[in-house]
């Protein structure tokens, strides 16, 4: 759809353009380090006698080494051995498996992926294809494992706040089911038919979309993993990486020498010296209520449908578990922040981000009324890689094209890092045809500047715009 900038948009992109021309001055590598807090998701406490493998002690090698444990390098583990039964495949993770962004979102399965600009019709129906059958790959997982999982997929919507996006939306609808995509556009009584939302002019509907508890999923595939062949050593932070046509990775206890590595670490990969100015570490705060009975969510009008995200820069998002939990984040500038230095752990408990938990359900409340009486009992901070186009980029770099990555997902990363990893398989297959000339596979991003210009950065144009940081503007 075509789209104008407004003066605010233009503002913040005048201000990270001027930060940009003068980052050569910012801070080493050296200066920064990582850090990583331990999950305290809603998703994390349904797996609580999860014991984490041991980590990695003396020499070993491997055809792939897998820097993460989340969505992306557990399913490029799962396409990957599959694939090749023979190679050797080994999953470092600096904690335990699904500790960071896959174990700590908002739980919603959703089709698309962000940052992609203009697309031609047959790029459209590819993407979208993608992503469809990625959620169909991650429910047929589930059941032909018998993974106890929880998930729900009876589609989510995208509500409007704005009668003029709702127009648009329409149009969008129609352009869309002229592909053959099968989204739907209800009006805002029809909406409510669904979830009792209120300030909304109508809402795009994806019945093929749902939500998923990453962490049950992602800890339920290790076995299978393990059966696999892969080897998985968990406490194991990668600390230093040396290329060549072998890659050697140093752990605080071992080393590997691996033909080929995957960085599937996201937020965490600038630590690695690796995509440093191609986004930057968000923290975004999420809460969960208790399960609320059938009566309880009838009342505020919640009925069959996953979840909802709204139109607005700083998203509003929504979901509610098979088990009745209500699952919320966005909404504001306050719940999210980017701490100086690229920090990759929020500090403190969660009692530290009381305020932007306070107004997250002020915000929930204002759509849900009545929302507000049920108590916050699980509240969760996650680091998200938010590239300034919000795009994301899968493929293969390096001198001797051995260093395969996936990041960026910039809050849209269930489906996307579980997709990666059929992406990066057909990749090192060379068998990556139906991927070439989709927007995501090796996609550029945009420069960010680093430290300090991009604490600066960030906060001027937060605050004199109320946005994020992004460009194109939609």
């Amino acid at each position: 759809m075509p789209s104008t900038q407004t003066l605010s948009q233009k503002v913040e992109q005048k201000l990270y353009q001027a930060a940009g021309a003068i980052s050569a001055f910012s801070y080493p590598l050296g200066w920064e380090k990582l850090e990583i807090d331990e999950n305290r998701s809603l998703w994390a406490s349904y797996t609580p006698n999860y014991v984490p493998g041991p980590p990695l002690k003396g020499n070993t090698t491997a055809d792939l080494a897998i820097i993460g444990g989340g969505f992306t390098g557990v399913s490029t583990a799962h396409h990957f051995a599959a694939r090749y039964p023979q190679k050797r495949v080994i999953i470092l993770e600096a904690k335990s498996l699904a500790n960071g962004a896959s174990g700590r979102n908002g739980g919603m399965m959703l089709n698309w992926v962000y940052g992609t600009g203009p697309m031609s019709e047959e790029t459209t129906r590819r993407v979208y294809q993608a992503t469809s059958k990625t959620i169909d790959d991650i429910e047929k997982t589930i059941k032909t494992n018998n993974l106890e999982v929880s998930y729900r997929r009876d589609g989510c919507f995208e509500v409007f706040t704005d009668e003029e996006r709702a127009v648009e939306a329409q149009k969008e609808v129609a352009y869309l089911n002229q592909l053959g995509i099968p989204i739907q556009f209800l009006d805002a009584a029809a909406v409510r038919q669904h979830i009792g939302l209120n300030n909304i002019y109508g809402g795009l509907f994806d019945p093929s979309e749902g939500q998923l508890n990453g962490v049950q999923f992602i800890r339920g595939l290790r076995p299978i993993l393990i059966e696999q062949g892969v080897e998985i050593y968990e406490h194991s932070p990668v600390l230093k990486i040396r290329e060549g046509s072998t890659i050697t990775l140093t752990t605080p206890e071992g080393e590997v020498k691996a033909k080929a590595i995957l960085l599937a670490t996201n937020g965490y990969t600038g630590k690695l010296g690796y995509f440093r100015k191609a986004y930057f570490p968000l923290h975004s705060h999420v809460f969960a209520t208790s399960p609320l009975s059938q009566e309880q969510s009838s009342k505020l009008g919640w009925r069959g449908t996953a979840g909802f995200a709204d139109d607005l820069n700083r998203i509003s998002y929504a979901t509610q578990t098979k088990e009745g939990h209500l699952v919320f984040g966005g909404g504001s500038n306050i719940s999210y922040g980017y701490l100086f230095n690229n920090r990759t752990a929020f500090p403190g408990s969660p009692d530290s981000a009381g305020p932007a938990f306070r107004d997250m359900q002020k915000t929930l409340n204002s759509y849900l009324p009545g929302s507000e009486k049920y108590p916050m009992t699980y509240r969760w901070t996650g680091t998200l890689a938010i590239s300034l186009r919000r795009n994301c980029s899968i493929g293969v770099r390096g001198e001797y094209g051995n260093v395969y990555f996936a990041l960026g997902y910039s809050g849209h990363g269930v489906t996307a890092a579980n997709m990666a990893g059929r992406v990066l398989t057909d990749i090192y297959s060379k068998s990556d045809e139906k991927w070439r000339g989709l927007p995501f596979v090796n996609a550029p991003f945009s420069p960010i500047p680093l430290e300090p210009f991009r604490w600066m950065g960030y906060q001027m144009v937060t605050r004199l715009t109320g946005r994020s940081p992004r460009e194109p503007f939609r």
